[in-house]
């Protein structure tokens, strides 16, 4: 763009800085604030929101607010940039004299915004930060879609203590039995693994959503709860509330951790002739893991070759599990072969192929395929639980 000679708009610089933030040093988001000076965009709300937040990702707070006191055009955001930055950075005291002048001579303080964006941006410390500090200093009430938005961040890391938090004051404010507060926490409770307060918060509730069903059927399926998985899907279906696609995904899920496979089949057809959806790649990749885990791999490797789509790593990483679990040389390498493919430098398919080969006596092939791993330097992804108790 400069060796053409044109000029960058306030739409180019954010983007620009969003990059510079994760390399290694400052400088070149110092000489993009240089390139704003130039062309009198520094004012700029767009802009300086970037610069704020790049500054404050830097540590260099100082800078940051310098921004911020030189935008001219402070809308929501800007404001909003730097009060993460202060919380962020652990500077309480000054987010909150930052909160009293923005409720003096400032738009009215978002702080769901604020929280939702942590969330969306998977911060989830910064979230919770900001909802501890910023109510425990400001006095700021937070509303029921507050409670709504930070609740994900508890249930993606799977935090019972930092959720039971939020729903104990969900219950102070009077905002338990909201919609999306009780969906929330459903989901928050089933995704931590605690059945029974997914399914009190959920008979409790007053009026239910597609949210609410498809959380709790969810919280059933992954947790070993098939038939109740299923008979929720059957109450729900004479319920007043259509089934969408992730519900079809949570009850195959549930069929093939309960080895129904029967009624595994039946649903993908109803899903099809009775309710008009066509099935997407997770649909595919639960019914692969179902005939898989029953020993079907032909009928589940028949199934991938008819897909309308290209099956995506979830799929073929489903066949390729079931091959380990039943000791199929021949489908394991065709699975483990389209893996490579879709990740090259993910170590995770060789090392399902090396037990494979292994568990079948072929110990040269699991040796050769452990060298091929070490030489290119692949990385190895293991599986884990982040799940807290008490």
């Amino acid at each position: 763009m400069q060796s053409d000679g044109r000029r960058p708009d306030r739409f180019v610089f954010p983007v620009l800085l969003r990059s510079a933030a994760h390399l290694p040093d400052s400088r070149n988001g110092i000489a993009l604030h240089s390139f704003a000076i130039r062309f009198c965009l520094s004012g700029d709300a767009f802009i300086g929101s970037a610069l704020i937040d790049f500054y404050a990702k830097r540590g260099r707070i100082e800078d940051a607010r310098q921004v911020f006191d030189e935008t001219i055009e402070r809308d929501l955001v800007v404001w909003n940039s730097m009060m993460s930055g202060y919380v962020h950075r652990g500077l309480m005291e000054e987010g909150a004299a930052l909160l009293e002048k923005m409720q003096c001579c400032g738009p009215n303080p978002d702080l769901t915004s604020l929280i939702s964006g942590s969330v969306r941006n998977f911060d989830y410390e910064k979230a919770f930060a900001t909802f501890r500090q910023m109510v425990a200093i400001s006095g700021v009430r937070p509303s029921s879609a507050t409670i709504s938005s930070l609740l994900p961040a508890s249930a993606n890391v799977m935090d019972l203590r930092g959720g039971r938090e939020i729903h104990g004051y969900a219950v102070v404010i009077g905002v338990e039995q909201d919609l999306f507060v009780s969906s929330s926490l459903v989901d928050m409770y089933g995704k931590c693994g605690v059945i029974s307060d997914a399914e009190k918060v959920f008979d409790e509730m007053p009026l239910r959503n597609i949210v609410s069903w498809n959380s709790m059927i969810f919280a059933y399926a992954n947790h070993g709860h098939c038939e109740k998985a299923i008979q929720l899907f059957r109450q729900m279906e004479i319920s007043d509330v259509n089934p969408d696609h992730l519900t079809f995904t949570a009850v195959l899920t549930a069929c093939s951790h309960g080895g129904m496979v029967e009624f595994g089949k039946d649903l993908f057809r109803l899903m099809q002739e009775d309710h008009n959806f066509k099935p997407r790649l997770e649909h595919y990749a639960c019914m692969v893991d179902l005939l898989g885990r029953t020993g079907n791999l032909s009928i589940a490797h028949d199934m991938i070759k008819g897909m309308p789509m290209e099956p995506d790593s979830f799929v073929w990483g489903a066949l390729l599990g079931a091959c380990r679990n039943h000791c199929n040389v021949e489908l394991a390498e065709i699975a483990a072969e389209r893996l490579r493919e879709l990740e090259p430098r993910s170590a995770g398919s060789c090392s399902l192929l090396s037990y494979v080969m292994s568990n079948a006596g072929r110990w040269g092939d699991a040796a050769n395929i452990k060298k091929m791993v070490k030489k290119r330097k692949m990385s190895r992804y293991l599986g884990c639980s982040w799940i807290q108790a008490g």
